[in-house]
């Protein structure tokens, strides 16, 4: 079975393709910094055992510039991987927001396109890029399967007493405001990943995805029992243009004192604060060059963005009774070592040290980064959404 995997980001597009049931892609690409003035796309084909490396740089001012451009790349001549597109057998799609319609994957029907797009005001950063890429994809991959694979289904798990909000219950049952948790397929995957290293199923672990959206997940043996975002992906961290956090008046304040209108407020908090309001940048790449340059706002958003990591590791520990890991995954978790040396800095309460020598090893491998003498292991774990995702396509549709 040819799956091909598709995860459109709010910024980015990431993709795979996997000749199942070999878990190993013979294929895989990233399309970066969509929307801005240059974007980037790194293309890579595995061919007889050796790997060709396309890269380009270009402008894509959409995910639908962005998909043209992969499909495009499939089956170039020199690097095909793919001859014709009715060899894709399934494409999976991930899909930030199920709401309350879908706990667990999907065949995509025009029904599901529909309730993917009505729930795109929980997710205005990332659903609408998922209806993009669904629509985009089955142009191009027609005789495939689409399934999507929902970010909330991993959180599911979690007890009504994190879950629900302290609001009046109709809000709940008649409406469906709860908190959901998002990056999912990333937590799962990764903590599953920890506990096979720890050789500790019933392991309590905090897994902490740090990319240009960011979330914490606390899960123990296996299961998540809460999570930093809630009802949409805004809230928890500080991100790269999303505010995490933020008390409610905050919008009160806004709007009465102000004038703002509603539809102003969340273009604020979704798109135009987090590293990008406190800095002028989205991407921590550009942020960690103004520190170097000595950029003292910069430095600021550092110290903000890894404290509030901090906070939520105290109340996972507090929550799980215990804790046997700190994971550390995506682009940012995996590759800052700065970023992680701050979030252990004086964390020595909670029983972990992060090794400095340790901590700057890189490589797409699952490393231990603690000291010896560390009680809590500090692992970063690559992430691997697309092959969860490929996974979970096959068991639907074998």
């Amino acid at each position: 079975m040819n799956i091909f995997v598709v995860n459109c980001g709010s910024s980015s597009i990431k993709y795979q393709l996997f000749k199942w049931p070999s878990e190993s892609p013979i294929c895989t690409g990233l399309v970066e910094r969509i929307g801005l003035e240059t974007s980037n796309i790194t293309h890579k084909v595995y061919l007889n055992g050796e790997e060709k490396v396309t890269k380009m740089t270009l402008e894509l001012p959409d995910h639908e510039a962005g998909m043209q451009e992969v499909g495009r790349l499939l089956t170039a001549e020199g690097i095909a991987v793919i001859h014709d597109p009715s060899e894709i057998n399934a494409v999976g799609h991930r899909i930030v927001h199920g709401g309350e319609s879908f706990s667990k994957t999907a065949v995509i029907t025009d029904v599901v396109k529909e309730e993917i797009k009505k729930l795109a005001a929980l997710a205005p950063l990332h659903n609408p890029a998922h209806s993009i890429g669904i629509n985009v994809s089955q142009k191009i991959f027609a005789n495939a399967t689409h399934v999507a694979v929902f970010d909330t289904a991993f959180h599911q798990t979690m007890p009504e007493k994190a879950f629900r909000y302290a609001i009046p219950e109709k809000y709940y049952t008649e409406h469906g405001i709860r908190v959901y948790g998002f990056h999912g397929t990333s937590h799962k995957y990764v903590s599953e990943k920890a506990a096979e290293f720890l050789g500790k199923p019933d392991a309590k672990i905090i897994t902490v995805h740090l990319g240009n959206g960011c979330s914490m997940a606390a899960v123990d043996g296996g299961k998540c029992v809460d999570t930093s975002m809630g009802l949409g992906p805004l809230d928890g961290l500080i991100m790269g243009t999303r505010c995490g956090n933020i008390d409610a008046s905050v919008v009160f304040y806004l709007v009465s004192q102000l004038g703002y209108e509603i539809e102003q407020v969340d273009t604020l908090f979704n798109k135009r604060s987090g590293m990008l309001g406190l800095t002028g940048y989205s991407d921590m790449r550009d942020v960690e060059n103004a520190i170097a340059q000595g950029d003292e706002k910069s430095t600021l958003a550092y110290d903000m963005y890894t404290y509030r990591i901090k906070k939520y590791i105290g109340s996972y520990a507090a929550a799980m009774n215990g804790l046997d890991a700190i994971v550390f995954t995506a682009g940012v978790g995996e590759n800052a070592a700065d970023i992680r040396e701050l979030v252990g800095a004086d964390m020595e309460y909670f029983g972990f040290k992060i090794d400095e020598e340790k901590n700057k090893v890189r490589g797409p491998f699952i490393r231990e980064i603690n000291t010896a003498d560390s009680k809590v292991k500090v692992l970063v774990v690559p992430t691997n959404e697309e092959l969860e995702i490929a996974k979970q396509c096959h068991d639907l549709l074998a």
